[in-house]
């Protein structure tokens, strides 16, 4: 139990930004328990208009300037603090991993495809 969080890819190409539905995407990014990148995906998702009143279970896209503002996060330390039941902690030794994530989501846009978040809690 606990926070889960993934990044999907789709060759299609889906015009909303938020609370889709992609079938046949692939998993290309996995993070377990790093509340404090849920916590940018959560407002990240409400700037673009989400409804859910809850930010579990639901989807948003990820464009090449959304990865822009999120490297610049990652790299200045500003990932909000985010707690949440189960959530865990984030410790800072993500950064790694999350700016990995950040350049396979990149190339995986310029080529194309639909790059979205979404979690499960």
């Amino acid at each position: 139990m606990g926070l889960d969080m993934y990044a999907f890819a789709t060759e299609q190409q889906i015009a909303d930004e938020v609370d889709f539905s992609a079938e046949g995407a692939t998993e290309i990014f996995y993070w377990r328990k790093h509340p404090n990148l849920h916590g940018w995906m959560e407002r990240l998702y409400g700037e673009k208009g989400g409804a859910s009143p809850v930010f579990n279970c639901v989807n948003v896209q990820l464009t090449a300037a959304d990865l822009d503002r999120l490297e610049a996060d990652i790299r200045a330390g500003a990932l909000p603090h985010t707690e949440g039941f189960f959530f865990g902690a984030s410790d800072g030794s993500e950064t790694e991993g999350d700016l990995t994530f950040v350049a396979k989501a990149r190339e995986l846009i310029e080529a194309g495809a639909t790059v979205f978040y979404t979690s499960w809690w």
